[in-house]
């Protein structure tokens, strides 16, 4: 690769990090396992919104071996609200195998740490590099719009052969004896300077190799796929609660989405069904009961990365059947209170803060929480 850009570019980039980077839990311990938690935490979750789940994450889970020793049901209900829950249950499943094959040690190497459930090649360069000081190349989305503007290089990151070009750069920019931190710069810098719209090149410290910047077409680089519009679901849920009070409840399939979570059982309207048919004959693919479907609860929005659903939530009677799991992980009736403990989507735990306020209410109590539903 032809590359006639400054040889001291590495070193304006350190600088500018040394008295520029933001203040992260993550950053003033970097063990091993709190690189590790934090990089997970950080794939497809802005920085402002992971800072204080991570921070209780640590509080519960200060070590390795606290991690590998709770139940995964504890694990998820702390991850609830971060989304892709996946990473949370590989998450726990690595430590768990690091725990019994290597004593707790997380492994060093790239090939070693790649070969973790839930690790691939981004993770294990940041883990390797950042923790371990190994020289490996980590690029996230950030780092590789810093890098495509720097050669002025147009393509689509996502593909190996535009990916490959960017890491033999930033592997030729990389020194030696700070991997890691110039791994962070090249992040911070696109986090925060070299942004995607806008970027504020008069206050980069490389903006003077920059060939985009020479061009001034910084925002064409590197390229962009427009997005398909996401496709939409109409989808139904049931609040069946048993003369007690207790409601049922079923736990998603574990390698599912958002598997592992607990939720009010019910599935995605067919074409030409009614709302009322649609709950009706979920709960029997499902569970395999009968109900009868009552008066309509609430109506909620929600949007996922590939797709965005309208639930519309109603209270059912059971009729007939005894609730078994035929397309779940398991069933349970469970109380309000005990809702609080098991881990949900963010639809289901608005279902669940509105049962509290109407458990509250039908109590007489003025000092009820207030949620957003």
């Amino acid at each position: 690769m032809e590359v006639n850009l400054s040889s001291h570019l590495a070193d304006r980039l350190l600088d500018w990090f040394a008295r520029h980077a933001r203040d992260f839990p993550w950053r003033r311990d970097r063990t091993p396992y709190r690189v590790w938690v934090a990089e997970v935490m950080l794939q497809q979750t802005r920085t402002e919104t992971m800072g204080p789940y991570y921070e209780r994450f640590m509080a519960r889970f200060p070590t390795l071996e606290s991690l590998a020793r709770a139940p995964l049901e504890e694990v998820l209900r702390l991850w609830e609200g971060l989304g892709y829950y996946a990473r949370a249950r590989l998450l726990h499943a690595a430590a768990q195998k690091v725990l019994e094959e290597q004593g707790g040690e997380l492994p060093a190497t790239r090939e070693e740490l790649q070969k973790l459930p839930g690790i691939g090649p981004y993770i294990a360069g940041a883990v390797a590099s950042i923790a371990f000081g190994r020289p490996e190349v980590a690029l996230d989305g950030n780092a590789c719009r810093v890098l495509s503007r720097l050669l002025a290089l147009e393509g689509d990151p996502r593909q190996p052969s535009f990916r490959r070009r960017l890491e033999e750069y930033a592997r030729s920019l990389m020194p030696p004896d700070r991997p890691g931190l110039f791994n962070e710069a090249l992040m911070e810098l696109g986090a925060t300077i070299c942004l995607p719209r806008r970027p504020r090149c008069d206050d980069c410290p490389i903006s003077d190799d920059c060939r985009a910047h020479q061009l001034g077409q910084e925002e064409m680089f590197p390229g962009h796929t427009p997005r398909r519009p996401l496709p939409h679901y109409e989808v139904t849920a049931g609040v069946i609660q048993s003369p007690d009070g207790r409601v049922l409840l079923a736990r998603r399939k574990a390698n599912s989405f958002l598997g592992g979570l607990w939720e009010f059982p019910g599935g995605k309207r067919e074409e030409g069904e009614s709302l009322e048919e649609c709950l009706v004959r979920e709960l029997r693919e499902e569970m395999g009961i009968e109900v009868a479907v009552g008066e309509h609860l609430i109506t909620l929005e929600h949007g996922y990365t590939h797709f965005r659903i309208t639930l519309h939530v109603f209270r059912c009677r059971l009729v007939a059947g005894t609730p078994q799991c035929l397309d779940c992980d398991e069933v349970r009736w469970v109380t309000v209170e005990e809702m609080a403990a098991l881990p949900m989507p963010v639809t289901d735990r608005r279902i669940a803060g509105m049962l509290e306020v109407d458990r509250w209410r039908v109590e007489g109590r003025r000092d009820y929480p207030i949620f957003d539903v």
